[in-house]
């Protein structure tokens, strides 16, 4: 990478991760219909039905920033979130997947973006708790730290009686990131972890299973007192999964269709770190407005350059990775090679067939003889187990 390229990476991971980024519970259906020699054959036929969810960021960007395969009757709630305060993490995420009864959820949590330094003069200026370019100033901690000091005070401070039942290091995580080297007197790296706890909620008790990734980038800073050290870095990843009390892990297989289906827009991210880019060489000023942030984003183009790409391709398999070790003794899911997309996508084991149509919804039925084209105005190819 020559210099002119490390310095582009470095102001595009500034305080950059990506967008972050479950449990679930498994609802059968029994599907009624006349007693017909072709659709009796289909009456006490398990089904499980996955519909894609599309987010369009509206007040950003404009177009289809990530999707997402849920449950047809689970709801989704949240979005993206512009912070203008923040040029080098403008924009967050946080979402809610949950099922009817409310009992199993899916969550992401906004990443976390912080800034330290060795220089105590800017420590003077800058104490510990204020924000440095909209970055908190804190010091850096591992990922276990991260989630028992960061994520659990922030986003479960209202739970009474929590209690942390296993805590487990997940440097797979760090390595899909593809980071960790050490590049022209930059210093980067990244770490995983994961964390289950439990709590009463009412008249039961919950268990919730936590992932985290910590990612910094360290580089040296002339001052009149010497050679001082920058850190960025940033709580990303952030992931939950939850249910009953000994629950969470039959629902693993929902869990990893659900984690392992999440897909960013490569077009989106391209665009989004050109705006990252962009606040920052215009001397990290603030952007107090929409309409200033439009005319940002009308300067960026659609050409994602190769260092883009490979940045997304590494940064998005970190998904596949948080779903692998959830319930890491049980692999939930089967690939189907979907004739619609012209791609493989993870579904839940156990079924005999799966079914996709042009909506992006799929059915998956442990009854050989079922077919969804029966009764249906749609047109449903069977897909082939890879």
């Amino acid at each position: 990478m020559n210099t002119k390229s490390l310095f582009c990476y470095l102001a595009v991971v500034y305080l950059l991760t990506q967008l972050s980024q479950g449990c679930a519970r498994q609802e059968k259906s029994i599907e009624q219909e006349p007693a017909t020699n072709q659709k009796a054959a289909q009456q006490t036929t398990a089904l499980l039905k996955f519909k894609t969810v599309s987010y369009v960021d509206k007040h950003g960007i404009g177009i289809e920033a990530f999707r997402v395969l849920i449950p047809t009757d689970w709801t989704f709630d949240g979005g993206i979130r512009w912070v203008l305060d923040n040029p080098g993490m403008p924009a967050v995420a946080g979402f809610r997947i949950t099922s009817p009864d409310g009992k199993d959820e899916v969550e992401t949590f906004p990443n976390q973006s912080f800034f330290w330094t060795t220089n105590q003069m800017t420590l003077q200026l800058k104490p510990i708790g204020s924000k440095y370019f909209g970055a908190e100033v804190r010091s850096p901690v591992g990922p276990m730290d991260a989630l028992r000091k960061i994520v659990l005070p922030r986003f479960r401070r209202g739970y009474k009686d929590l209690r942390i039942i296993s805590e487990q290091p997940l440097p797979e995580l760090a390595q899909a990131l593809g980071a960790g080297q050490s590049q022209q007197g930059i210093s980067a790296g990244a770490d995983g972890a994961s964390m289950r706890v439990e709590y009463p909620a009412g008249q039961t008790m919950r268990e919730e299973e936590l992932y985290a990734v910590v990612e910094w980038f360290s580089f040296p800073v002339q001052s009149m007192f010497g050679t001082q050290t920058n850190t960025m870095w940033t709580v990303g990843y952030i992931f939950s999964f939850k249910s009953d009390k000994g629950k969470l892990d039959e629902q693993s297989k929902l869990f990893q269709t659900i984690v392992s289906s999440f897909k960013l827009n490569p077009q989106w991210f391209s665009r989004y770190n050109q705006v990252v880019e962009y606040l920052i060489k215009q001397q990290i000023q603030q952007i107090h407005n929409i309409g200033e942030l439009s005319r940002i984003i009308s300067r960026t183009h659609n050409e994602i350059s190769d260092m883009m790409m490979e940045t997304y391709t590494n940064r998005q398999n970190v998904y596949d990775k948080i779903s692998e070790n959830f319930s890491r003794n049980i692999r939930g899911v089967d690939g189907y090679y979907d004739p619609v997309k012209g791609e493989t996508v993870e579904l839940p084991s156990g079924y005999n067939d799966g079914w996709v149509n042009g909506l992006g919804e799929y059915i998956l039925s442990d009854n050989p003889n079922y077919n969804p084209n029966i009764g249906s105005n749609q047109n449903w190819q069977r897909m082939e187990r890879k």
